[in-house]
């Protein structure tokens, strides 16, 4: 559960240190910058399940309750006093909520902008579904303990994230839309080979951890990557392009969840076809938006 809220309040928090963070940083820097980024966000769906654990015992779950509003409360307080303003007075002049309207309709209507969001906001709902789901698969009907399980959750987080700091380094060698198609095609494969092995009958706690692990792994270079791509031709309204992206990506999670809810059945297999049917999603977005991008790109360059 604490998990859950926390994850839920990163992702709140991350459109403000995306748009933060493109204009801060160079494009060439600005996948790097995004990768530590998400390295320091992410370290709270870590440390929840073990510190909510914790809490819980000593406490009880109300006491976790007052731990994440004091955690709220502590961050509230440091994004006033410590998050500087990244647009001067000029630019903070012509902006009204008709402007902002305006910026929302452009970026809805930006094919590339819209199939980045959902490559990432697909990418994230399947880690979404995991999330919500995971605790009644490996408690309930594998058996682990809370703290068994709190492990378990951490290591296919350490996956996501640790794969995602290399995603500038890959960027710089082969382009952020090459690191992507890879990736998808990486974390494709790895979630259609565990959807099959269910759907064949193999229930195994080993072979479902062993795959999530490898496909969150490349997951964790789709987000970022796809994070930047997107931002990266509307650096003037990259704080509205980033809340959108936020928030779509939110809705989309907050979808797949809903639905997967539906289908529990006391087994992983719920589970497992809404994390499957996230990667048949992620893979046609990035094949219909990606191989558009560079059939231009090769347009262009013979012109």
């Amino acid at each position: 559960m604490v998990a859950n809220v926390k994850t839920a309040q990163v992702r709140q928090l991350r459109p403000t240190a995306d748009a933060a963070g493109r204009r801060f940083a160079r494009d060439e820097d600005h996948a790097r910058l995004m990768s530590l980024l998400m390295l320091v966000f992410s370290v709270s769906p870590i440390l929840a399940p073990l510190a909510g654990s914790a809490v819980a015992a000593a406490t009880g779950w109300r006491g976790v309750f007052w731990a994440v509003g004091g955690i709220g409360l502590a961050g509230a307080v440091m994004s006033l006093r410590l998050l500087p303003e990244t647009r001067g007075p000029a630019e903070r002049r012509g902006s009204t909520v008709a402007s902002a309207l305006a910026a929302y309709a452009l970026l809805l209507k930006d094919r590339p902008f819209m199939g980045l969001t959902f490559i990432g906001g697909f990418g994230m709902a399947s880690f979404f579904a995991y999330l919500a789901n995971s605790s009644f698969v490996l408690i309930q009907h594998y058996g682990l303990s809370p703290a068994q399980y709190s492990v378990a959750f951490s290591i296919n987080a350490v996956a996501f994230i640790g794969v995602s700091q290399i995603t500038g380094w890959l960027g710089t060698r082969f382009g952020l839309a090459r690191v992507v198609q890879g990736a998808v095609l990486g974390y494709l494969l790895a979630m259609l080979a565990l959807l099959a092995a269910w759907l064949l009958g193999a229930d195994s706690l080993w072979l479902l951890a062993s795959l999530l692990f490898i496909g969150f792994g490349f997951l964790g270079l789709v987000v970022p990557a796809t994070g930047v791509l997107a931002l990266d031709d509307h650096g003037e309204i990259a704080g509205t392009a980033a809340a959108l992206m936020g928030t779509l990506q939110l809705l989309c999670g907050a979808a797949v969840m809903a639905v997967t809810g539906l289908f529990i059945d006391g087994t992983a297999r719920p589970m497992v076809v809404a994390i499957g049917a996230c990667a048949v999603a992620t893979a046609l977005l990035t094949k219909g938006t990606l191989g558009r991008r560079s059939r231009r790109a090769r347009v262009t360059a013979a012109a």
